[in-house]
C-alpha cells in the first residue's frame, strides 16, 4: 500500500531539479519500448522551444547534455536503462515512484488533485442543494447532478490514465504539432 522510494528524498529532488531530467522521465513514462536518444532529444528540444521541429542547435545541445550528463546519472541511480553504445533509453520501474514528487497539472494549469477536489465539492454542493430544496436547485432531481458528477469523475479518470500511463497525450501533442 505505502511505497518508499528506492532513492533518498535528497537524491530524488536533485534528479528532479533539472528540467531536462524531468522532461526525460515524463517522455519515457509514456513509452513502453526503449527510445532512441535522437528521438528523445528531439521531443525534449521541441518541448523546450515550443516548436516542432526544434532548432537544430537546440536539438544538438539537448542530445549532448542527455548523452554526456543526464542519462548516465539517471542510469547510475537506477531510474533509466541507458545503452550508450546503441543510444537507446527506457524508464526503469523505480522511475515511476518519482512521479509522486512531480506536480502533474491538467491543461487548465491545476493539479489533478485540485481538479478532483473541485469536482467533488461542486458535485456535493449541487446535490445537497437540490436535496435541501434550495431555491434555484429545488427543481433539479438530486440523482441528476450526482450521476453527472460521478460520470465526470469516471471520464476524467479514464482520460488521466490513458494520457499518463499509455502516453496518449504525448502522441496527440506530437500529431497536432505535425498537422499544424
Amino acid at each position: 500500500m505505502f511505497q518508499r522510494s528506492v532513492l533518498p528524498e535528497v537524491e530524488v529532488y536533485r534528479v528532479l531539479s533539472n528540467a531536462r531530467r524531468r522532461e526525460t522521465l515524463a517522455e519515457l513514462w509514456g513509452r513502453p519500448e526503449p527510445v532512441s536518444l535522437r528521438e528523445l532529444s528531439e521531443a525534449i528540444a521541441a518541448t523546450e522551444s515550443g516548436s516542432h521541429p526544434a532548432p537544430r542547435a537546440l536539438r544538438e545541445s539537448v542530445y549532448n547534455a542527455l548523452h554526456q550528463t543526464h542519462l548516465p546519472k539517471m542510469h547510475d541511480l537506477g531510474l533509466v536503462a541507458y545503452d550508450p553504445d546503441r543510444k537507446t533509453v527506457s524508464a526503469c520501474a523505480e522511475a515511476r515512484q518519482l512521479g509522486r514528487y512531480m506536480d502533474v497539472t491538467t491543461r487548465l494549469g491545476v493539479t489533478w488533485g485540485e481538479y478532483y477536489r473541485a469536482l467533488g465539492v461542486a458535485g456535493l454542493f449541487i446535490t445537497v442543494a437540490s436535496l435541501a430544496a434550495v431555491p434555484g436547485f429545488a427543481a433539479v432531481n438530486p440523482l441528476l447532478p450526482a450521476t453527472g458528477f460521478l460520470g465526470a469523475f469516471a471520464a476524467s479518470t479514464v482520460y488521466q490514465l490513458l494520457a499518463e500511463r499509455l502516453g496518449v497525450r504525448g502522441r496527440i501533442k506530437r500529431l497536432c504539432a505535425r498537422l499544424f
